[in-house]
């Protein structure tokens, strides 16, 4: 097991406890660390004593290591994949994403970007311990590419429907415009992580016991790490979504709104960017990092190796 992973045992516990570190994590000033400063962080806490936060190893390697090195495979991130980069990068992405756009080209080349971005993060960030060494396959490279298709042409269907069948009613718009964006980014959001990573469902990811050590290859463990992926991020998306309109429609009937209607726009984007800036920690949270299987709920021939009554598994970002 990895040192990060051993780190996430101790120290994210509870939900609190890891929110507390991705508010740390998330820092973008890390991405300006070279290489050679993040295989010296890993190095620097990999030599410490396992299973114990050493002060002499410095909160500051830690957290550079986490933010940088994949939990998995102790390789180091590419750089626009990292957790601290998904804010600056996907933000302008979600905003333009959820702009009224004019036409349907637009609206397919900003869901374009969003799920080719998301795509590459979640594919990045995965569990590839069932991998063995061996690059994507054929055929989980058509699906990742089938999934992005699909999706941006999903994530357009408010902008194509209204754009198609020429709908000016003011409440139909605002259907399609503020109520559907809600539902359909959290499912589009869902599908992305189950597709993209549905070889760790199909393969298996690796478990170990309470010791650390690897004890074989789980379909159940994979199935639920994808699933509390996909949950976390139906979560970012749908709320990212849901609050800024909700915002709107409080503020539609306030005197400044009315008598600068030019607001709308604005108070829009900048509450889109800054409810996602919030939910990215608080969806990074809510499932450990290294996560828990019970017995009940693994494979028979994990029945023995399951001695504290159930496993951990690296459940990816």
């Amino acid at each position: 097991m990895d040192i990060n992973l051993l780190y996430w045992k101790n120290e994210g516990k509870t939900f609190l406890s890891r929110l507390r570190l991705w508010f740390n994590i998330l820092d973008p000033s890390s991405l300006l660390c070279s290489d050679a400063e993040i295989e010296n962080a890993h190095s620097l806490i990999g030599s410490v004593e396992r299973m114990v936060h050493d002060e002499k190893a410095g909160d500051a390697a830690w957290i550079l290591s986490l933010s940088s090195v994949h939990a998995g495979t102790g390789a180091i991130l590419p750089a626009v994949f990292r957790p601290q980069a998904f804010l600056p990068i996907s933000a302008p992405l979600v905003v333009a994403s959820f702009l009224p756009h004019s036409g349907v080209k637009p609206a397919l080349f900003w869901q374009f970007l969003l799920q080719s971005y998301s795509a590459g993060f979640n594919h990045a960030n995965r569990n590839v311990s069932s991998d063995k060494g061996i690059k994507t396959s054929l055929k989980q490279g058509l699906l990742i590419v089938g999934s992005v298709a699909y999706a941006t042409c999903a994530g357009a269907i408010p902008q194509i429907v209204i754009q198609r069948l020429s709908m000016s009613s003011p409440a139909v718009q605002m259907f399609f415009r503020s109520v559907l964006p809600i539902p359909l980014s959290a499912s589009l959001a869902y599908f992305n992580v189950v597709i993209v990573r549905s070889e760790e469902s199909e393969n298996g990811i690796q478990v170990f016991d309470s010791n650390g050590n690897s004890v074989g290859i789980s379909q159940a463990a994979g199935a639920k790490a994808v699933k509390e992926t996909a949950l976390s991020r139906a979560a970012l998306l749908g709320t990212t979504a849901a609050v800024p309109n909700l915002l709107l429609f409080l503020l539609q009937k306030a005197r400044f709104l009315q008598r600068s209607p030019l607001l709308v726009a604005p108070i829009r984007h900048i509450s889109t960017a800054i409810v996602l800036g919030l939910m990215i920690p608080v969806s990074f949270s809510l499932y450990p990092q290294l996560g828990t299987i019970k017995k009940e709920k693994l494979e028979k021939e994990f029945e023995t190796a399951a001695v504290s009554g159930e496993l951990f598994y690296h459940r990816g970002l």
